[in-house]
């Protein structure tokens, strides 16, 4: 009798679940959901991957608000797991979270949410979320989260970076390079844009592992210093620039690039900084590169900025669906990149003009930066038995999340990668710069 209790029992918890997540990913769907007793609802369309539901209590636990947050956390609690490309499975999970549809059924998926089952987490977060003081975008609080993200440690990163360390977009001529080779074109290219000679001194803001200062010294013959927070980050660039033999002519600082002094340079780079600025310190963020650029100098500043219409004000509803409901960013901002934000483009050109700058080449790259993002999510799983040695499962899932959400971003034009080209006029307005861009692609 007690056994046909527990029976019923069981097979009304999973009769919940399955009733559940058909409302929540309805069909049509391209992969099967299949849960910890191993009963399956079958994809009704070819199926490229597989939903794993590993406990009773699990789906209880993802579909609780903030939604972004506590879907990132049972994927790096264990609670679910993806069989196959964890991108592909993005497009559903955009589906899921439609503030509008939300709105729609959301009385009626809260109720069922209520009956489902309860259990406890099966593993904790082995990752914890930084604790962060002081005012956002001091120079002590922009340390710590930039040490947040990057204290996962070198080995880890090299994993799957690849041989240059190079954290950033590549450039991507015909789509099947591997990593190395299209990150060389990466640097090659802003070395072409700014139009790099020998001897010149070359600034760049957030150096990271020294990538491009090393590259634009070997290849271009210039003198090039790099500014970095991140600790592990100066260790690991300092010892590549003494095994290269490149000490007389590159450096990497361990400081904030607010602290550098009265000197100026002949060309400014920022590959991959600028989103840790912040819209209100971004005024400050390029009042300051103009002040180290010499007159007729061109700064080139590549990073991340977010589709116009992502950033535009919600109000109400829709304010209470993505805020509270969804909570929209609060994933990354615990997790990844604390205190980072993404600024629209047009935001980003006027706040650089309005320090003096005037923008003569924009060229969007989005779509580079999603086949960068899908070889590192794949060299990542090709060594996950390395990447939880050196780190641990959590760090290991969180990665593999973080990017493969990125690259769906991109996919969908939610994000988008901008270099954008600023020279430093004279009073006169002159630039003394080639009248086309042509040199930027000839054959070397």
């Amino acid at each position: 009798m007690a056994d046909t209790a527990l029976h019923v029992a069981q097979v009304d918890e999973t009769s919940a679940v399955h009733d559940f997540l058909a409302r929540v990913i309805p069909a049509p769907r391209r992969f099967d959901i299949r849960l910890w007793d191993g009963s399956v609802t079958h994809a009704n369309l070819p199926t490229t991957m597989t939903l794993h539901i590993a406990s009773p209590g699990a789906v209880r636990r993802m579909f609780y608000p903030p939604l972004e947050l506590n879907l990132a956390e049972a994927y790096m609690r264990g609670d679910f797991e993806v069989e196959g490309s964890l991108i592909d499975i993005f497009g559903t999970v955009g589906e899921v979270m439609s503030a509008p549809r939300l709105a729609r059924q959301l009385p009626s998926l809260t109720a069922q949410w209520a009956r489902l089952p309860h259990d406890s987490p099966g593993r904790d977060i082995e990752r914890k979320a930084v604790q962060l003081s002081g005012g956002v975008h001091s120079k002590e609080r922009d340390k710590a989260a930039l040490q947040y993200h990057y204290d996962v440690g070198n080995d880890f990163y090299a994993l799957w970076l690849g041989p240059r360390m190079v954290y950033t977009c590549a450039y991507f001529k015909t789509g099947a390079e591997d990593i190395d080779t299209a990150q060389g074109q990466k640097l090659d290219l802003i070395c072409r844009k700014l139009r790099l000679r020998p001897g010149e001194r070359v600034l760049d803001i957030g150096c990271g592992w020294g990538g491009f200062v090393i590259h634009a010294a070997q290849h271009y013959g210039v003198q090039a210093v790099g500014v970095t927070l991140a600790e592990r980050q100066h260790a690991f660039a300092s010892q590549r620039i003494r095994e290269l033999g490149l000490q007389d002519q590159v450096e990497v600082c361990l400081m904030d690039y607010r602290d550098l002094g009265a000197e100026q340079f002949d060309k400014l780079v920022s590959i991959g900084m600028f989103e840790a600025v912040g819209k209100s310190h971004m005024p400050e963020y390029f009042a300051h590169a103009f002040r180290l650029l010499k007159t007729y100098g061109v700064f080139l500043n590549h990073g991340i900025t977010a589709y116009r219409l992502e950033t535009q004000a919600r109000h109400g509803l829709r304010k209470w669906l993505d805020d509270v409901l969804i909570g929209a960013g609060k994933f990354g901002n615990k997790y990844i990149f604390p205190d980072g934000e993404l600024v629209a483009l047009n935001d980003v050109n006027r706040m650089a003009e309005a320090a003096g700058f005037e923008v003569r080449d924009v060229e969007n790259l989005r779509e580079h930066y999603s086949l960068t993002l899908r070889r590192w999510v794949t060299g990542l799983e090709a060594k996950r038995a390395e990447a939880i040695a050196v780190s641990n499962e959590t760090t290991y899932r969180t990665w593999r999340l973080y990017m493969s959400s990125a690259a769906y971003e991109f996919d969908t034009a939610r994000q988008h990668l901008t270099q954008t080209l600023l020279v430093k006029p004279d009073p006169n307005g002159r630039t003394c710069l080639p009248l086309t861009r042509e040199d930027w692609y000839e054959s070397r």
